[in-house]
């Protein structure tokens, strides 16, 4: 695919409706030009882990690679953020929440569905020494973040994974409660879950279908709860970046209020 030479100035959405995944990926690899061979060699194996664990998803129209790149992308270009853990952490914020199986099996050489080896993941509950059964795999899907990427990459992404739905509660208020609390203690988590609200929020309307509701419906009433964690003093990152934020908050609550406001038609 030919790319054009002003695609590191392309708006991320064009990027993804114009030049797909091969785009944002060239886009991502721009991003990181500038670090040093070891830290990109961590990118490229942290891209490339999520993109083996989310290789079947998608998200409406497009993979759901192309997502978890803009999330990195956004914190490269329009957050300055330069801290490679956080980077990482963006790239797998959702690979303990959709895939904690195959994740623990990537780390354990007897599975053999590690990323390159051929092998298929175990989609069932992790077996543990002896063949028994480990039950929830998220603990060991954390063990092996932590162990091929540092420790304080997966205290972020368990910062930014929500919980199993607890029968009886409101899915949208037990979400809310969540990214309250876990956010409350992690700062450069809030930079992570913010970039991925901002992918999820402002960019509500390239979605179709009924989800483009019930998404605005689920984040709409997140949008206070980031503004104030955003413009917190120990939020680690610059005046002018949270500014931008803050701009893109009111956007998605423009776009969250024309979905959901709209007066009904007279019969």
């Amino acid at each position: 695919m030919d790319l054009p030479p002003y695609l590191a100035t392309m708006p991320m959405h064009a990027i993804t409706e114009m030049h797909g995944e091969a785009g944002l990926r060239e886009r991502f690899r721009l991003e990181i030009e500038e670090f040093g061979d070891g830290e990109r060699g961590r990118l490229d194996e942290a891209l490339e882990l999520a993109g083996w664990l989310h290789r079947d998803d998608r998200r409406s129209r497009e993979p759901y690679v192309n997502h978890l790149l803009r999330v990195a992308i956004r914190m490269l270009h329009h957050y300055q953020v330069r801290d490679v853990d956080v980077i990482v952490a963006g790239l797998l914020h959702d690979a303990v929440e959709d895939h904690p199986a195959e994740l623990a099996d990537a780390g354990d050489p007897r599975s053999g569905g590690e990323p390159g080896s051929g092998g298929e993941p175990n989609s069932g509950g992790r077996l543990g020494v002896g063949g028994d059964d480990v039950g929830d795999p998220t603990d060991a899907a954390l063990a092996v973040l932590a162990e091929r990427f540092g420790a304080r990459v997966a205290r972020l992404v368990a910062a930014v994974t929500n919980p199993p739905w607890e029968p009886g509660r409101d899915r949208y208020e037990q979400y809310r409660e969540h990214v309250a609390a876990s956010l409350e203690r992690e700062p450069w988590a809030r930079v992570i879950k913010v970039s991925d609200f901002t992918d999820n929020g402002v960019g509500v309307i390239h979605s179709v279908g009924p989800k483009v509701e019930s998404s605005a419906r689920k984040y709409r009433p997140l949008v206070p709860v980031y503004r104030d964690l955003v413009t917190r003093a120990d939020t680690p990152l610059s005046e002018p970046v949270k500014q931008h934020i803050l701009g893109q908050l009111d956007l998605a609550e423009q776009r969250f209020s024309a979905i959901l406001d709209q007066p009904a038609h007279p019969a």
